[in-house]
């Protein structure tokens, strides 16, 4: 949840009262929000000592999806429509005098769609800033940059003082040597390459960079002297930077998602459109596409959706008329009117600043906040249920209590790992098809999510090899492998290894692991491929580069008949199952590490280690522990 800073003194002048914290704290927990800090006391005594110290602040906590309440302008404007003070406000779009025919003019170059397709902006004309409202228009900036925007990665806002600039604009993108401009904050121009370097040793920026500089051409846009107000998502020109002498301002937003373009150019014009000569009005600007169409930017229209006052009283428990649920959303700057035709039907205009709003149990959530929770009543539900652990978290705690009472110790590594580690580390190969990778990683330690156990166990022996021989952990977690006949693509596996750190390899120590775990799960041994026993275990010797050669074994499990597995392959080969083959699955394997591999975890001592997965035997299991119970 983000954290909005707001100054304590501005929002009681807004609120037209002065709140003790009790009285706030309670006010935001009513509206679903959170006072997290108030700083009055730490300002008090810094002005004790003689230091110089901020005006007192209210920190505040603002739920993920409420973008309209990340500036003091959109708190206390929701906060005073709550309280019944206010009335929400309606923005409208004003057009110049001239009608359409005026209107701003930017023109989107076909070369962004290589880069960053989409655009939008709008005016806010005949602004009066102040300098904490400007800082707030920063602050609002910066909190959608790193929520909504992922770090400019989706979006990008760029804010113009538009008198320096002559329309109309244009929006480009050309080659990073051919762009050169004074940025924010210098005098000296440079061209788009030298930037980035220039930007590498800069904190505040060097986090954007990666998003376009791998790009043949850079998005800029310029106005009609060829003058360049911004290069997003990395910096604006000092050109056309924001004053608190700017008394026009135009606001450009880049992006990649068009969802997430028209939140965030709505709520930037929305929330200070306040402060312009007339109060919640904004300037649109004429879009003109690659193709050729135009667009009015921003839309401001909102929308129209429908809820039940009987659907709000059976999800709250409350006995309210339409009157009454309608009242409620009204208190939450929703405008309603009800439905000639249905008296349990209210009609709901939701505003742009409401992009929340996305269901019928949104608005129900809107009433029961302005109802307040605490109101509700409270009532015991219809029927009662007695939880029960899933099948697979059963089986691992089966094996997770067995190991544990065999004197191993338990690890929980991260899911998360580098590459290497999860491949080359341990002589494999990555056929790209396997590994779940992290498109963007913070580090070299999160690039992929591990697709085997192994690597988390030895990185813990490696930071733990001081102390005493033998060490002995194991996990029992789950592992993610790429599938494409999932709706997302991936599946999770549950797995379980053991690896043992001694002065002797100890491959009989992990064998026997396996035969304990085997035994506990009532899975027989069996002899070989060739036994006719219609269920069991056994191991065949393979040649896995991550184990010393002839020191390594594949585990093999035949499920019994009628497993969902066997049928599976039965089904899928007929012939085989009518000459009767085996259907024997691979789920593991065990061995002595290879030397290669010890060594790229500095462990200097012989490993064995054993890893299998158990997802073949939550069904058998599961029948076991019915028939039990």
């Amino acid at each position: 949840m983000p954290t909005v800073a707001v100054d304590k003194a501005d929002l009681w002048e807004r609120l037209g009262k002065e709140y003790t914290t009790e009285e706030f704290d309670k006010l935001c927990f009513e509206y679903g929000l959170e006072l997290d800090e108030d700083t009055t006391e730490e300002v008090e005594e810094a002005i004790k000592k003689g230091l110089s110290a901020e005006r007192p602040q209210l920190k505040i906590e603002i739920p993920a999806n409420r973008y309209d309440l990340l500036c003091i302008e959109g708190i206390s404007r929701a906060l005073n429509v709550f309280l019944g003070r206010a009335e929400a406000p309606k923005y409208r779009l004003v057009y110049p005098k001239g009608g359409e025919s005026e209107l701003l003019t930017t023109t989107i170059d076909p070369a962004t769609a290589q880069i960053r397709p989409l655009f939008a902006c709008a005016v806010l004309r005949n602004v009066k800033f102040t300098p904490r409202s400007y800082a707030s228009f920063m602050d609002l900036q910066d909190k959608l940059h790193q929520n909504i925007c992922r770090r400019r990665q989706f979006v990008a806002i760029g804010t113009h003082d538009l008198d320096t600039l002559t329309p109309p604009f244009r929006y480009e993108a050309r080659p990073p040597k051919d762009i050169k401009f004074a940025p924010l904050g210098k005098t000296q121009e440079y061209t788009a390459e030298e930037l980035m370097t220039l930007y590498e040793s800069e904190k505040h920026l060097a986090r954007y960079l990666h998003i376009i500089r791998d790009s043949p051409v850079y998005p800029i846009i310029y106005d009609s002297k060829d003058t360049v107000l911004s290069m997003p998502p990395i910096i604006n020109s000092e050109h056309s930077k924001i004053t608190l002498n700017t008394r026009n301002v135009f606001i450009d937003v880049t992006a990649t998602d068009q969802t997430k373009l028209d939140i965030v150019v709505n709520m930037v014009a929305t929330m200070f459109s306040e402060y312009c000569e007339e109060p919640f009005t904004i300037e649109p600007v004429k879009v003109v596409l690659p193709n050729g169409q135009t667009k009015i930017t921003p839309d401001l229209s909102g929308r129209d959706m429908v809820a039940h006052a009987s659907y709000v009283n059976s999800c709250t428990g409350l006995n309210l008329s339409t009157k009454e649920v309608a009242k409620l959303l009204t208190q939450m700057s929703l405008e309603t009117s009800l439905s000639s035709e249905n008296a349990d039907v209210i009609n709901v205009h939701i505003p742009a600043t409401r992009p929340d709003i996305l269901h019928e149990c949104d608005i129900m959530e809107d009433a029961a906040i302005a109802y307040g929770f605490n109101n509700l009543p409270d009532k015991f539900p219809a029927t009662s249920t007695v939880a029960q652990p899933l099948a697979i978290s059963k089986l691992s705690d089966v094996i997770r209590l067995e190991w544990a009472l065999a004197g191993w110790i338990e690890v929980l590594p991260l899911i998360l790992c580098s590459h290497e580690e999860n491949f080359e580390w341990l002589n494999h190969k990555d056929d790209g098809n396997t590994a779940v990778k992290i498109a963007n990683p913070k580090t070299l330690e999160f690039q992929v999510v591990r697709t085997t156990l192994i690597p988390g166990l030895l990185k813990t022996i490696r930071e733990n090899k001081t102390h005493a021989l033998p060490i002995k952990v194991f996990e029992t977690s789950d592992v993610v492998f790429k599938d494409t006949t999932r709706e997302r693509q991936a599946r999770n596996e549950r797995h379980a290894a053991a690896v043992w750190c001694n002065k002797t390899a100890g491959f009989e120590i992990v064998h026997g692991m396996l035969d304990r775990a085997m035994k506990m799960l009532e899975i027989p041994r069996i002899g070989s491929q060739e036994d006719d026993k219609p269920t069991g275990y056994y191991i065949k010797e393979t040649s896995d580069e991550m184990y010393f050669p002839g020191r390594a074994a594949t585990i093999y499990y035949r499920p019994p008949p009628n497993h969902p597995q066997r049928l599976a392959s039965q089904i899928k080969d007929k012939v085989e199952s009518a000459l009767g083959a085996k259907h024997d699955i691979a789920i593991g394997s065990l061995g002595i590490l290879h030397p290669s591999v010890l060594e790229k975890f500095e462990i200097n001592f012989p490993c064995s280690a054993l890893e299998f997965s158990l997802e073949p035997f939550k069904k058998q299991m599961q029948k076991i522990w019915t028939n039990e119970e």
